[in-house]
């Protein structure tokens, strides 16, 4: 009878223990990650970036967290996508430079125009000293988020219009342009010669369809996945900004984790920007890119006089903006910018 009743105990106690672990699982921490693109991994570097970062994330904590994937602005806006993080609402976001530009504006020192000569160089600098001290300013300044990396949103800007081929500083005058809403976007438009006109993202395929505007300027796979070609006739490689995302994490939910779930989500989140960093580059090179849109646009390169000559115009009049608008710590940071752009672009040409 004893032994009865020791059996059932243990019964009892296993099947307390078996429903402790189901609960246990069935509470995995929820991570709730919006961005502002498609789910499509292989058509933007947003999703490429979010999909490696929760495949990992998930495996590497045997689904202690699961990540679910908010895209389209689903939940709202890139600029309210950075008040949920702030808010706990969701736990992390992609936002651009200008979503991001209202609770941080000394992100605007990334908006140097004609600074970087090659994709290389933006990863060493973002991957570098100045991406390590953006990333603790911006920590500082909003206190309630982590910031995980920079990764990439497409390759470095191009210019679009219909009304001509825009290949000196001439063929800029009286061409309306959308740009973020971005003192400096509106700053290097104005002068390069050209009308800035800011517009939320969403309204700019329709703006460009009725003539609102003549042109925008984006990523080459950008113009591509928002077929602006449909609407837009002339293409110039300007490749005047390099814009990445910032990834950021919420604070409360990166300080619940463990240390060893930590190691994880930073592993995770530094592949999510290889990642996003190679599917740009893919999707440049593939009909998704520049060369899908060849027969559909005419496209025109810069030769390097013209660059430098965009270059001299437009680089002091940003140097100019920081130094009104964003006071010292702004300066320091611009200054760090470029100091660590130079390394970079030296460094391409370097050989054994």
């Amino acid at each position: 009878m004893k032994t009865l009743k020791r059996f059932g105990a243990l019964v009892a106690a296993t099947a307390m223990l078996a429903g402790t672990v189901g609960t246990a699982h069935a509470e995995a921490k929820i991570l709730k990650f919006a961005h502002d693109n498609k789910l499509d991994p292989f058509e933007n570097p947003a999703q490429a970036c979010t999909a490696v970062f929760a495949n990992i994330v998930e495996a590497d904590t045997n689904g202690a967290i699961k990540v679910e994937v908010y895209p389209s602005n689903q939940l709202g806006s890139a600029a309210e996508h950075v008040q949920m993080v702030r808010d706990g609402l969701i736990q992390a976001t992609l936002t651009s430079t200008g979503a991001i530009a209202s609770y941080y504006p000394r992100i605007d020192v990334l908006n140097l125009p004609f600074a970087f000569d090659s994709n290389a160089a933006t990863y060493d600098v973002y991957d570098g000293p100045f991406g390590v001290a953006l990333a603790k300013d911006i920590e500082a300044t909003l206190g309630d988020v982590e910031v995980l990396g920079f990764p990439d949103t497409g390759g470095f800007f191009a210019v679009t219009n219909s009304q001509h081929p825009i290949k000196n500083l001439a063929d800029f005058k009286g061409v309306r342009i959308r740009t973020m809403s971005l003192p400096s976007h509106q700053k290097i438009m104005q002068a390069l010669g050209a009308e800035a006109y800011p517009m939320a993202w969403g309204e700019v395929y329709a703006g460009l369809q009725t003539g609102v505007i003549d042109g925008q300027m984006n990523p080459v796979p950008t113009v591509t996945f928002a077929k602006f070609n449909e609407v837009q006739k002339y293409l110039t490689l300007t490749n005047h900004l390099f814009s990445p995302y910032t990834f950021m994490l919420s604070k409360a939910f990166w300080d619940d984790l463990t240390p060893d779930q930590q190691r994880i989500v930073r592993y995770a989140a530094q592949s999510c920007v290889v990642a996003s960093r190679g599917v740009s580059r893919v999707i440049e090179a593939s009909d998704r890119g520049l060369k899908g849109l060849m027969g559909k646009m005419e496209i025109d390169a810069l030769t390097p006089e013209e660059r430098e000559q965009f270059k001299e115009v437009t680089q002091p009049v940003m140097e100019k903006h920081v130094q009104e608008t964003l006071g010292d710590k702004g300066v320091e940071l611009l200054n760090l910018f470029k100091a660590e752009v130079q390394k970079a672009n030296e460094k391409q040409y370097l050989t054994e």
